[in-house]
């Protein structure tokens, strides 16, 4: 018996030593990333550096399998952590070895690996799975759309769940690799750049990566029959765009816009500095739905933003978000101002480029049509809420707001500070406290007052962004009499409003 115990405690020894010591001191991760809007998105105790993802599907059933291996980092002791997905799962393997793993509440996949996982600790999580994603409601919605000849994954702020899982919050940006079988004569569109394709046994593999970190809800799934159109930039960057072959009248309008993106990101470049990403483009599938989405690289656009005709400045509004918003993300939901009110912003300079309006006209125009009791004013853009995260004040006081800046900082400092902002953010996360720092280290001025006022008070402003004797001519004038730009009503039909 005392050899037997002397034998035991060795075993025991033994175990203790193969677990590193911060395994001893793991805990379960939290089922939330700590988002004040969204509090069960995103995950804690993890960061992915990387998602590689191998589908097979099926657009006659709008059946997707799937299996995803997912690179990541404990930045705690972990016994379990969940992540966001919403389709079947067959079989979870955590480091080599098959895992437990159970659904809680409407996104939560929790997993707990056979052995717990030290802080600092490589994790390769690989999930098999499958469903139909279009019959699929979280909180009562989905956010796969079903095509005639196939199926879409973009929204926001929320879509990865019904095509792969992950920890779905911008916080946690990391690399793609996306490959998709699919029926011959139907092609599989994804962000990034497509390294390979190739057919066998009636079955064409398309391979897309996004080498860049990219936020969950920026990757792009789409598949159907396209015409895809692929060029280069003046500055030699790979252009893609894809259309639906059955757009019907949108579709001249739809080709007439986006195949401008080469020359739109170009002049881009020149407000906002180096392009970040290694492709771009856009698609425009034949969904029901009316809003674009800045999916990174490749943007998605809905042909009912070319139902009027050409639309060049919701691709300006799109790409403008692949430096505000994609390579700079925001740091909480709440922070969706430094998105929307810049992408909207560079709207109004297009207008001014194409001579439809400047942008101080446009401030103009829009500060006079909402009067003080107007509800528009009751949003604020620095912290709208949940449910006004997409609001047009969102956008168009959040436009109003960087005129304001403008007009106190100058020209010299303003269009200094588009260009800092996504040079020191690049690949990152950004907040608006540390914009209106960078805002006021490049001018020199103090800019509180002007941020509360225009993005944290729920009143129209007393003065609009404009300074000197057209502000007195402004404030003189009946709101009728102020002439609308040539572009306004355009750039009111462009709002990206796409959250469900």
């Amino acid at each position: 018996m005392r050899k037997r115990a002397i034998v035991s405690a060795v075993s025991a020894a033994g175990l203790l030593l193969a677990i590193p010591a911060s395994a001893a001191d793991a805990g379960p991760g939290a089922p939330g990333i700590g988002d004040p809007y969204y509090p069960s998105y995103g995950n804690g105790g993890y960061d992915v550096s990387h998602y590689d993802l191998r589908l097979k599907y099926q657009p006659a059933t709008d059946h997707l399998d799937g299996t995803a291996t997912i690179s990541a980092t404990a930045t705690q002791g972990l016994t379990r952590f969940d992540l966001d997905f919403a389709l079947d799962v067959s079989d979870i393997q955590v480091n080599g070895r098959t895992a437990q793993f159970a659904f809680s509440g409407e996104q939560e996949l929790v997993v707990t690996p056979a052995r717990p996982i030290a802080k600092g600790q490589q994790i390769t999580v690989v999930v098999r799975y499958s469903g139909v994603p279009s019959t699929v409601k979280r909180y009562g919605f989905t956010s796969w759309q079903r095509t005639p000849d196939g199926g879409v994954g973009a929204n926001e702020p929320e879509s990865a769940w019904w095509w792969f899982p992950s920890n779905d919050h911008p916080l946690d940006k990391a690399t793609y690799d996306v490959s998709v079988l699919v029926p011959d004569g139907t092609q599989a569109i994804s962000n990034g750049v497509l390294v390979s394709q190739s057919s066998k046994l009636g079955w064409t593999r398309y391979n897309w990566r996004e080498n860049k970190p990219q936020a969950t809800y920026l990757a792009t799934l789409a598949v159907g029959k396209f015409d895809i159109t692929t060029d280069t930039t003046a500055n030699g960057l790979p252009v893609i765009n894809a259309y639906s072959k059955d757009l019907g009248d949108n579709g001249p309008a739809a080709r007439a816009s986006v195949e401008r993106t080469g020359e739109i990101t170009d002049w881009l470049s020149g407000y906002f500095g180096p392009y970040p990403f290694s492709a771009v483009g856009g698609y425009v599938p034949n969904v029901p739905t009316h809003f674009a989405l800045e999916t990174q690289t490749r943007v998605f656009y809905s042909p009912a933003q070319f139902a009027r005709g050409s639309n060049a400045s919701v691709v300006v509004h799109e790409l403008a978000h692949q430096w505000y918003g994609d390579s700079v993300s925001l740091e909480r939901w709440s922070d969706i101002w430094l998105n929307e009110g810049f992408a909207s912003y560079a709207q109004w300079l297009w207008s001014e480029h194409e001579g439809e309006g400047t942008a101080q006209e446009l401030a103009d125009w829009v500060y006079s049509q909402h009067p003080a009791a107007d509800p528009f004013w009751t949003v604020k853009p620095g912290d709208p809420g949940a449910d006004k995260q997409f609001d047009a004040a969102v956008y168009d006081r959040g436009a109003l707001t960087l005129q304001a800046i403008r007009n106190t900082i100058g020209d010299t400092a303003f269009f200094a500070l588009l260009k800092a902002w996504p040079a020191q953010h690049q690949y990152g996360n950004g907040n608006i406290a540390e914009f209106q720092q960078l805002a006021e280290k490049i001018s020199g001025k103090k800019l509180g007052p002007l941020f509360q006022t225009w993005l944290f008070t729920a009143a129209k402003p007393a003065t609009p962004a404009v300074t000197g004797p057209a502000a007195k001519a402004l404030r003189a004038a009946p709101a009728a009499s102020q002439a609308e730009p040539k572009s306004w009503k355009q750039i009111q039909a462009t709002h990206d409003i796409h959250h469900r």
